[in-house]
């Protein structure tokens, strides 16, 4: 039997990977690292997932949650940004401990973005000599359900300083795919590192429009300059660090070459990435 540990359990990401596990019903024991463990066991009562203590920013929660564990699932917090204070030590810990695979999830273009967090990561586990697979996912559309999800209700727009720049994106949903073909099978995906997208590129004014015809409500996109986005978010209380790594996620893309659409997630799970217009029309509720 496999020991996976998930972390970010809890997540749009963590959750898809665990109930695509569950479905598979592949011979794995599921271990769920979550911060509140409370919380994590009401949220994942159904997946019946092995909760564990596992808190980022607590390096003395690593030893305990890496015990035994086979294959760690690894994610960046959006609001952890601190690699040498946060990841170096985790990944001492995974070296120290019975890991043998680290499947990260990064980001697309991450290897010609040497300052944004990810790209440091993965030097680490690179460093480490421990086995890893790198997933590299496009723009997520769950963001608009998530993160972009305060200003499309209460303001019916997107608010992002991203111009006319063109995004690769991809449904969480296909992420888990992915993920899961790798954990069950890490011996095929040795230190591979897979770009995952749908089929599309899309301005923030052309999603705008596929969310505004899904929904039957005008969303408008709003592009202030990065002043404007920082100051903004900062009154509606968002997190500097995250403010500042949304920018660059955003406003960076606007002078860089439009990122290219990729096959792996046919290739990897048999199944056709899900379209944009998809995921309008299996979010509709959540985005009117």
């Amino acid at each position: 039997m496999t020991n996976i540990l998930i972390t970010g359990a809890t997540g749009n990401v963590g959750i898809e990977v665990i109930a695509a596990l569950k479905k598979l019903n592949y011979p794995v024991e599921i271990f769920a690292g979550v911060r509140d463990t409370k919380s994590g066991n009401e949220r994942l009562a159904n997946f019946k997932a092995n909760i564990i203590s596992f808190d980022f920013t607590n390096s003395a929660t690593f030893n305990y949650a890496f015990q035994n564990i086979d294959i760690l699932f690894l994610l960046r917090p959006p609001q952890i940004s601190d690699v040498n204070k946060y990841f170096a030590p985790l990944i001492k810990a995974a070296k120290q401990s019975s890991i043998k695979h680290i499947v990260f999830l990064s980001v697309q273009g991450v290897e010609k973005s040497k300052i944004i967090p990810h790209h440091k990561i993965e030097k680490l586990i690179v460093e480490s000599k421990i086995p890893y697979t790198f997933l590299r996912p496009a723009y997520f559309m769950q963001n608009f359900t998530t993160t972009l999800h305060y200003d499309l209700i209460n303001n019916h727009s997107i608010y992002l300083p991203a111009g006319d720049a063109k995004f690769t994106v991809i449904d969480v949903t296909d992420i888990g795919a992915v993920a899961v073909k790798v954990l069950i099978e890490p011996q095929n995906h040795i230190n591979k590192s897979y770009e995952l997208t749908n089929n599309e590129t899309l301005t923030f004014t052309e999603m705008a429009e596929k969310i505004s015809n899904g929904i039957g409500k005008t969303i408008t996109f709003v592009s202030p300059n990065i002043l404007q986005f920082y100051f903004t978010k900062r009154k509606e209380k968002m997190p500097t660090m995250l403010i500042l790594v949304m920018i660059m996620l955003h406003y960076f893309p606007r002078f860089q070459t439009t990122p290219k659409t990729t096959e792996w997630v046919k290739v990897i799970t048999g199944n056709e990435p899900k379209t944009f217009d998809e995921f309008v029309g299996s979010n509709r509720k959540e985005l009117l």
